[in-house]
Order: structure tokens, then sequence, then C-alpha cells
């Protein structure tokens, strides 16, 4: 893709967002959500808020915090119009830098006392003021949609916080996305960096790779991914987890009370290179003093756990002492890096395996769905035209489709028939849906992830057209809840607020809001949307009150406060109740023979009390599940069949087996998770 089509095309998305949505923001704002897409998705930022604030001399449009509040980052966005690129000015950036550091000085004051609490901007004034005694370092980065020269910039004190400036202009975020590995190379001068140095041995002996075995000092080791975090972790086949203040026991005894005994006991890191330099010292001994393209694929957890321990205040952690084996394995031939890399994380890892291609767009999964979304119309709405639906599974395909479209006027009506969503815009809706909404909080991209990692866990599923169809109702359900949030005019946490109204509705209606109902209407009834309405004023008395003063966005992500949401007194207005699908059989699920696996084994006395326990819930309660579970399409099938089979046995005065039992005991609290309730 040459960087005109490049340009162009993120154009576009600007203008998409902008139509698709009713944040009032303005232009910049709009870009500035788009760019940060692009870098959250190559690993540069990792779920910042869109926070836009202007004023006499102070500007901000989005930040992000560390989890610990030690690192701050802030981006300031500095927006042309027009439809070529242009020049960006060193007076613009240097002007926008200067009101993103003033923001942040008054911030340290009491800037937080000029904003209502339900305020955006009063989170992040307020989160400043309280840890501005943490903070050590605030990254200053500005963006822009110009191209801009480069400018040589010096961190700056203020107080005990050291301040860095970085830019992202087109030209750059272009080099980045069209370098085949969508993200910067990390390159690492340890002779120019430390003072000790790193030991090594080196065998060359394959022609797919080159081998180096070394001893890293833990300082090094937690000093570089201090500077790097989860960017070192890219091609580690568990990254998106990013170990944060959780440490392994025995990693943080070994480091707390023998840290000099951390060498031997521990299996050490693996890391792919794509270059490598040695150098020789005096007495002949090799050392490594540069790396290009640093990536930890296993070790993740040992590498996190040093820099954690090694920036708690409360620990005598003695770094000098630690030292930690580096395997490093130099993969000569590029189309193979993928693969290699790969296997030498599987064979290292000893978790649950996990694949890269899992968060890719050319998963079968996504493959299919945009198969389904090409050929599947949505029903005609009072005499106007249908709607196909559009999933954008890789980044520009929408686009492409609106130029070859030609004249403004065509390219309006195909935006007006086809409304898109994208990868990330799916998991949204459907862990919205699942009743997962502090995993949507986590951001976009990180919750694509959590998505597709359960899609593995339910096997080789793939979407038919029933999903599909099913999925567009959820999608058509989340931006109405968006446009009426807006309208509310909360002053922040829309994001929060929509995902969580959603997962509340879903649950305490047990998923049974019609989403049929919605495909064949292509829009919400009256009365949901009052509802909607109502419960997004509770939740959002909710978030803005977190227990202990604490961060709202934070908290949004803890599963705590998806369970005090749900402690809330609510009952569901009958009106509602009375548009929920039929509850009429649709017929047996699967075959009962299916569940003549699970035979009668010889039973313990806790597998009989279990028995017991299953067969006093009436026969009607398991067969309802059974018909609640094919409805709402929920459970796996052969759950919702071994419902159905309990229910018959029951109702012949047989009890189930013990496998039948354990299943049936997972089924009920799966089904009770998700809402539904078996009393009445």
């Amino acid at each position: 893709m040459t960087f005109e089509n490049f340009f162009n095309e993120f154009t576009e998305e600007i203008l998409l967002l902008k139509d698709n949505d009713t944040y009032g923001w303005e232009e910049q704002d709009f870009f500035t959500a788009v760019i940060l897409d692009y870098l959250e998705e190559v690993g540069e930022v990792d779920s910042p808020v869109v926070c836009p604030y202007r004023a006499h001399g102070l500007q901000m449009n989005a930040f992000k915090f560390s989890e610990d509040y030690d690192f701050l980052d802030i981006f300031v966005s500095i927006y042309y119009l027009g439809e070529e690129v242009q020049n960006a000015s060193k007076a613009d950036i240097d002007a926008a830098l200067k009101r993103a550091m003033q923001i942040y000085r008054r911030a340290t004051n009491d800037l937080y006392k000029s904003f209502e609490k339900e305020n955006d901007v009063y989170e992040f004034a307020h989160s400043i003021y309280l840890n501005k005694e943490k903070l050590k370092n605030v990254n200053i980065i500005a963006l822009t949609n110009g191209n801009c020269k480069p400018i040589p910039f010096k961190n700056v004190k203020m107080d005990k916080t050291e301040i860095a400036f970085k830019i992202w202009d087109m030209d750059r975020l272009y080099r980045c996305m069209s370098s085949g590995k969508m993200r910067e190379t990390i390159e690492i001068d340890f002779e120019g960096m430390f003072s000790e140095r790193i030991p090594c041995l080196v065998n060359k002996s394959s022609n797919m790779y080159d081998a180096y075995l070394g001893i890293i000092p833990g300082s090094i080791l937690a000093a570089i991914y201090a500077e790097h975090g989860s960017r070192l972790l890219e091609k580690n086949v568990r990254s998106f987890l990013q170990v944060k203040g959780a440490v392994n026991k025995g990693l943080r005894d070994t480091l707390r009370n023998e840290p000099d005994m951390f060498l031997a006991y521990n299996n050490g890191i693996s890391v792919t290179a794509e270059s490598i330099t040695i150098s020789t010292d005096v007495d002949g001994t090799k050392y490594i003093s540069k790396i290009r393209d640093m990536q930890i694929v296993n070790g993740g957890q040992t590498t996190a756990s040093i820099y954690n321990l090694s920036k708690d205040k409360d620990n005598s952690l003695d770094l000098s002492k630690v030292y930690v084996q580096m395997k490093i394995s130099v993969i000569k031939i590029e189309e193979k890096m993928d693969e290699i890399v790969y296997r030498i994380s599987e064979c290292a890892n000893t978790q649950n395996k996990i694949q890269m291609a899992d968060f890719s767009s050319n998963d079968p999964f996504n493959r299919k769905l945009e198969e389904l979304s090409r050929i599947i119309w949505a029903p005609a709405i009072n005499g106007q035209k249908p709607n196909n639906w559009f999933f954008e599974r890789a980044r520009g395909q929408y686009a492409d489709m609106l130029t070859s479209e030609g004249t403004p006027a065509k390219r309006k009506a195909f935006k007006e028939t086809h409304p898109v969503f994208t990868k990330t815009d799916m998991a949204k809706y459907e862990n919205t849906w699942n009743q997962l909404p502090y995993y949507v909080s986590e951001g976009a991209q990180k919750n694509f992830k959590r998505f597709m990692v359960s899609l593995r866990e339910r096997g080789n599923f793939l979407p038919d057209e029933g999903y599909y169809q099913r999925l567009v109702s959820k999608a058509i359900l989340y931006r109405r809840t968006e446009k009426l949030v807006q309208q509310q005019q909360f002053g922040g946490y829309r994001a929060n607020i929509v995902t969580y109204t959603i997962a509340f509705l879903s649950h305490k209606t047990a998923q049974r809001i019609d989403l049929n109902k919605i495909w064949k209407e292509q829009a919400l009834s009256e009365t949901l949307e009052s509802e909607i309405v109502k419960v997004a004023r509770i939740v959002q008395h909710f978030i803005i009150n977190p227990p202990n003063n604490a961060n709202i966005s934070e908290y949004c992500k803890r599963k705590a406060c998806w369970e005090g949401l749900l402690g809330l007194e609510y009952n569901l207005p009958e009106e509602l109740e009375r548009e929920f699908m039929s509850k009429e059989s649709e017929g047996n699920l699967l075959s009962t023979s299916q569940t003549a696996l699970l035979l009668l084994n010889e039973a313990t006395d806790e597998e009989n009390e279990l028995i017991n326990q299953i067969s006093s819930i009436p026969a009607d309660v398991w067969l309802a599940i059974s018909k609640w579970a094919k409805e709402t399409n929920n459970l796996q099938p052969w759950q919702r069949s071994i419902a159905f089979s309990i229910g018959t046995l029951l109702r012949r005065g047989k009890k189930p087996s013990v496998k039948q039992a354990r299943q049936a005991d997972i089924i009920l609290m799966e089904a009770k998770r998700k809402g539904y309730s078996t009393e009445g």
C-alpha cells in the first residue's frame, strides 16, 4: 500500500466514526480515537481514555495512567483539515505540547475542583492530584494527521517527575503499519545504556536460526521492561494477559529471600530477535552489545515479576544479586518467523496453548462471519431499502469498498445501506451481551483478544446465519443504547455506562430480550428503549460512586464492579416481560442418544448427595432450562441435551448418573450466572 492510499483510508475511518457516533466531539477528537486505535493495535498504547478538554492555554485529547499511577501518557492532537497530508510545523507541535504540559501542571494543584465528579476530566485531574508524589514519568505525546521533520526534544523535570515528549505523525504510523510487524521495532543498545555486560555463548549450527545463551542481570531486565513494557511480549502467546500486580509465590519468595539462587531455581527466558551484535571483551569473553527486535516469547511472568517487585517499596529486593539465563534465537528465514516463534513458545510454555492465529483476522471464525455478512440482508422496513451489515474482517476493507463507489452521492448511499462493524465491535457486542462488561471496559483490543480466547475454548465453533442475525441485533441494541445514553448528557463514562447497562438488562432478563424481533424490525421497541434509559441512570449513579473513592475507569474493569451492580434492587416491568421471546418449545434439541455416553458409575456418598440434590429440582425446571438455552442460544448443544435428558429422566421417576449430575451442576450455575431463575 502506498502512503497516499494509507492516508486516504485513515481519513475515511475518521469520517466513518464521525458519521456513526454521537459523542458531540470535534473533528480532532474523532482523529484522536482513530489514531489511538491504530496505536493500541500495534502495542504502543494500552486502553487509553479519549477525553477531550480545551481551555485557554490548555489542551488534552486522551490520557492513560499505569495501574499503580507511576506512569502517565497525555495525548494532544494537531489536526489539519483537507484531503491531502500537510506539513505539521514545529511551532504547531511545540504549542500543543506546551498546552498539554500546562494541563498537567494545573492538575498537580487543584484543576479537579473545576469539574463535576461525573466528568471524565475530573478523574484525570483528581488522579494526578492524589498521585503526584508517585508519578515518576509523564509522556506527552503529540498526535497529528500531518507530517513533521524530526524534532530533538529534551526531557524536563517538574518537581520529581520527568516529562518526555514524543510525536506520532502520518509517516511514522505508515512505516509502522506497513513494516509487516504491525509494531515499531525495539532496538536495545546494552553497551550504551548499561555498565554491566551480558556474557554469552554462540551456536550457529542450524541454517534456520542462530542461538545465543546469555546471563542477564535482573536490574537490566527490569530496566528494559520498565521502558518497553508489554511491547517486549508481543510474540508471547499469552502476552495479552500482561502480568500486572500478581507475582508467582515461588518467584517472589526466591527473589526476596534468596536472590542469589534465582539463576539456579528459575528456568529463565526465551527471546527471539531480528539480529544481535556480539562484542568481545579484552579477556576474550563474548558479550551481547545490541539486540534488534527483542521479543520475550517465554518468561513474561519472570520478567514482570522482577520488575514489579523492584518497584515495591515494602520489600528489600536486591537486584544486584539476581541473574536470569536468556536463550536468544535469531531467525534467519523471515517467512518462517511466525511458525518458529510459535513452536518455541509452544514447547517452552507449560500453560494451555493459545495460537497467535486465534487473534488474527484470518481466523476461520472471522472469515466465515465475513462471508455471511456479504450475502445476508436484513428485512426491508416500511418500504425502505434493506440493509446489509458489513463485517470488516481486516482494516481497510470498508474504505476500499467506498472508494470503488466513485461519486460522493454513491458513497453516501453505500454507507446508508451497508452499516459497518469491526472485529473489536463484534467482541464488544458479544462480551456485553454475555455479561462481561468489565472485560469490555478494558479496551477494544484487549477485549477482542479475550473474546477470541473464549471462542477457542468452545472448540471449532463457526458462525451460521442465525448467529450473524443475532449479532446484528446485538449491534443494533448497543448502538441505540449509545445514542440513548448520550441524550442523557451524563457528562462522562459513556462507554462504561453503555456496556454495563446492556449487560445488566441481559442478566435481569436472563437474555430473553427478543433478538429475533430486533432483527426483523431493525430497531428496538419503545418499551425496551424506555427501560434502557431507566437502567442507564441506575448504572451511571452506581459507577461514579465507587467504594473508597477509587478511580472510576479502573473500577469498571473489575469484576467487583459488576457484582456490586447486580446487588442493587431492580424489578423488571411487566410491559418488558410481555415482549420476551416465546417460551414455546422449538422441538427436541439434540438426540438424547448423545447423552447415553454418560454412563452410570458406582457413586460415592458425596456423589450420591449431588445426585439427590440435582434430582430434588423438578423435572419441569430442567426442561425449561433446556428450552431457555435453545431460545437464547446459551450453553453448548450437548449441555442443552443433558438438561433435557435429566428432565425426561426425572419425569419417569429415574435419577441421573454421576456424570450427568456433575454436568447438571455446572449447567445450573451457568444458567444462574446468565440471569436465569429457577423460581416460579
